[in-house]
């Protein structure tokens, strides 16, 4: 067999294998100069969608509108309202307040309140608020047979099948008839329900008075009932300081058990998009991604067509398949909640592809030697892993659902399963309530924590540890003896800073290694001068000869296979060699011996 198919498999010629590895040096760099561009555009696009300002404006209207007490009652705001009495309280007291600023602390009126109402005067509210409650019919739940002489009315919880439609009250104006939705808004997910559109509707009026006597004549005629499930605040404003909208969804719900519950959302974005020479640059970098996104769709076709059923075999295809998925009236009530929605839902999914674009980078610094020992050891332990991780999730979710069935009924952490998960999960991080669970059962709480701690802490995560650490382990000794990236980036980068250098004369060219090396002859000749015997140099000649042939074999930097198996012949000529380097050392043993009694002889 040819010398050359030893060193390559398949026989390949050296001069194909490298030209080969060139072109795949200067694809990937190509590819990575590429996809930096597209990052920073990417980083320039999303951040572009973000401002500063939106924290503060959410800031300042949660504080007005959550923090902000009822009169006379310190301890009654919208996050502590418990009773319909309470809710009331907050209608006409603090809501009224914060969406009427009427006029300045000077008493000075600034625009005209036919035109628009402001909140903080810098906000103008668009259109009108609205407020809109969803009720369930009576008899939706059945009573156990004992108790129905006792109870003759019964409300269960909301679904879209016990949802009453009828009109009840004054029955005069759509605060009294049911409303059917014309929007496309998504249901709203509460705490104890989802909610659809729709409902028994009122709009507030521009005028802080007539609002009020609106809400005293509900207040007065029972507008909410026994039956009343939720009731939804919402309205929306523009900030032309910052150019930004706040829409604002204030939720009180009506749970089956009694009391209220409270939630909100306030969302600021941006929905004015090009105003500022900045938006119009933002623009710019929208129309690039649009040109990146039909380009790398492109290489990805050309891809699957190349390589079929193999593309899916590769973590990198899948990450980049996706993220190519990812990426009128103003004394009407103004609707955006909608475009609120799906803004904040598309920000969500440039999110995500903004952290798998950069988890993509792994894929060109994998040619990086550590960082291909922490990819190799993943890939080597993925097996064990998954084994351990269905080991730990049995005993994880056993100790989730004993804490769920133990401790759900009155502990806040443990009221569903899913919270019990959760918590176990800031257990293991070092945040729990101990007192907590130890007040709602005094035996069992200590018992389930101690034994939780135990064996996920103690033992299955130091068992986790010691599974990457000994593939670790075993990884960087099969690097230590030779298995290695194909090439490293880094040092293809410098070897070509070092050539474009060179051609600019600003670094001398190294010359050849072989120039101050002498001939053989030259140093057979000063060997004999120096008093070494025939025998001596024919020897060494011979050892020179051997060792040379095996360098050239086992430590050739143009191998291109990152580990080759020894084979038996192989194998003996290097036990031959070991030998024979024994042999030699043997022999200057000896003639280190003899010096040595010449000399001891000379100094008596």
């Amino acid at each position: 067999m040819p010398e050359a198919s030893r060193w390559h498999r398949g026989g390949t010629s050296k001069p194909k294998l490298h030209y080969r590895k060139e072109v795949e040096i200067r694809t990937t760099l190509q590819e990575l100069l590429l996809y930096f561009i597209f990052l920073i555009n990417l980083c320039i696009l999303t951040f572009g969608m973000v401002n500063p300002h939106m924290y503060y404006l959410n800031k300042v209207m949660s504080s007005l509108f959550l923090d902000t007490s009822v009169s006379g009652d310190e301890r009654t705001n919208f996050k502590s309202i418990r009773s319909t009495t309470d809710f009331w309280k907050y209608m006409e007291g603090p809501l009224l307040e914060g969406l009427y600023w009427d006029s300045w602390y000077t008493n000075q009126k600034l625009y005209n309140l036919k035109n628009s109402s402001r909140i903080y005067y810098e906000n103008i509210i668009l259109g009108v608020p609205r407020v809109r409650q969803l009720k369930v019919r009576n008899n939706t739940c059945k009573v156990y047979s004992s108790f129905q002489s006792l109870i003759t009315e019964c409300y269960d919880k909301y679904t879209a099948e016990n949802e009453d439609l009828s009109d009840f009250g004054l029955q005069s104006n759509t605060e009294w008839t049911y409303s059917t939705s014309n929007t496309s808004s998504p249901w709203h997910w509460g705490f104890v329900g989802v909610y659809r559109n729709g409902g028994f509707i009122f709009t507030l009026s521009k005028s802080k008075s007539e609002t009020k006597n609106k809400f005293i004549d509900l207040r007065l005629n029972s507008w909410i009932t026994r039956g009343t499930r939720v009731i939804f605040i919402d309205f929306s404003l523009y900030n032309a300081n910052v150019n930004l909208f706040c829409i604002i969804r204030l939720v009180a719900e009506f749970p089956a058990t009694g009391g209220i519950l409270t939630s909100w959302q306030f969302y600021s974005v941006k929905l004015l998009r090009y105003v500022s020479y900045y938006d119009y640059f933002i623009a710019s970098c929208e129309v690039t991604f649009c040109i990146f996104l039909v380009v790398f769709t492109t290489q990805e076709i050309k891809k699957i067509k190349e390589f079929k059923s193999a593309y899916l075999k590769s973590i990198w295809n899948w990450l980049e398949l996706l993220l190519l998925v990812l990426l009128e009236n103003t004394e009407k009530y103004s609707d955006f909640y909608f475009l609120a929605y799906w803004h904040v839902y598309y920000n969500n999914i440039i999110a995500v592809t903004i952290f798998f674009a950069w988890i993509k980078i792994f894929k060109f610094i994998s040619f990086n030697k550590t960082m291909s020992q922490l990819s190799s050891t993943l890939s080597r332990c993925i097996k064990d892993i998954v084994g351990f991780a269905i080991m730990f999730f049995i005993i994880f979710f056993a100790y989730a659902q004993l804490g769920f069935l133990v401790f759900g009924s009155q502990v806040d952490d443990f009221s569903t399963f899913q919270n019990s998960i959760f918590t176990q999960f800031r257990i293991v991080l070092g945040d729990f309530n101990f007192a907590g669970i130890q007040q709602a059962n005094w035996i069992l709480g200590p018992i389930y924590f101690i034994t939780f701690i135990f064996f996920v802490f103690f033992v299955l995560l130091n068992m986790f540890l010691a599974i990457i650490n000994d593939t670790y382990s075993e990884v960087k000794a099969d690097y230590s003896i030779g298995r290695r990236p194909d090439f490293e980036l880094g040092n293809v980068i410098k070897k070509g800073c070092f050539n474009a250098l060179e051609k600019l004369k600003l670094k001398k060219a190294q010359k050849d290694e072989d120039v101050n090396i002498k001939s053989s002859g030259e140093l057979a000749e000063e060997a004999r001068r120096q008093g070494f015997d025939e025998n001596e140099i024919q020897r060494a000649e011979k050892m020179k000869k051997w060792k040379e042939r095996l360098e050239k074999k086992y430590y050739s930097t143009e191998i291109e296979d990152d580990y080759q198996p020894v084979t038996q012949q192989e194998f003996q000529e290097l036990f031959l060699y070991a030998v024979e380097l024994e042999k030699e050392l043997h022999y200057i043993s000896l003639k280190l011996n003899r010096v040595m009694r010449k000399l001891s002889a000379l100094q008596k």
